[in-house]
């Protein structure tokens, strides 16, 4: 779909695509419970992030529903001038990363799981560096 049909500002590009999503993940797409593609406020330097839900435990009456549970990815816009060239940095470094972190999400201990982790690729004069918060 154009960036106008998903209202992006002419001069904003997405990065990626679904496509590259899947083909990046293969099965464990099915891991992914929203893969989202921003439109709102400018991220500075985020092109992309990746988000482990983790199940919130009952207390005081929350919970978190089991749907919700997995990964939330999000493709941040760029610049459409430099679509082509972040598009080849996420392709090459990012999503290789991308596919690595999930994984190794999958195989975490409990403890792990049981906390959110979010990580963030940046890129910022043609250096792409992610950090990872839990």
């Amino acid at each position: 779909m154009s960036a106008r049909n998903r209202r992006l500002p002419r001069h904003r590009a997405w990065p990626l695509t679904t496509t590259d999503i899947n083909e990046c993940l293969g099965p464990y797409m099915t891991r992914v419970t929203d893969l989202r593609f921003l439109t709102g406020h400018d991220s500075e330097t985020i092109v992309l992030g990746v988000e482990w839900i983790a199940p919130i435990p009952r207390n005081y009456g929350r919970s978190m529903h089991p749907d919700m549970v997995g990964f939330r990815i999000d493709v941040h816009p760029v610049d459409a001038a430099e679509r082509a060239a972040t598009r080849a940095v996420l392709q090459a470094y990012a999503l290789p990363q991308l596919h690595e972190w999930i994984t190794q999400a999958i195989a975490a201990d409990e403890t792990w799981q049981l906390t959110p982790h979010r990580r963030y690729w940046r890129l910022t004069n043609g250096h792409l560096t992610h950090r990872d918060e839990a």
